[in-house]
């Protein structure tokens, strides 16, 4: 019952914030990290991570300047978009 109570609080600061509880998760499209295997020369196995390639980007949410960590490819998007929209 108490650790519930702790995971409770925990999430609602997570929404009340706006954002994931992770520091390496995009805001806009969730993506995270993967996992495979690195390969050495004899082909022995060993666990290795490939991260996002999360940037700091100053954004206008919900009217106020935040901060928000976004992966390049789904900032890439963002600014075609706005720049098509500015176009018509």
């Amino acid at each position: 019952m108490h650790l519930q109570v702790i995971y409770d609080i925990f999430c609602k600061q997570i929404i009340s914030k706006g954002g994931y509880g992770m520091s390496r998760v995009c805001a806009v499209s969730g993506k995270k990290a993967m996992s495979g295997n690195r390969r050495s020369h004899s082909l022995r196995a060993t666990r290795r991570k490939w991260n996002v390639n999360l940037q700091k980007v100053h954004m206008i949410v919900d009217g106020k300047p935040q901060t928000v960590k976004i992966s390049a490819r789904a900032l890439k998007t963002l600014k075609a978009g706005a720049k098509a929209k500015a176009a018509e």
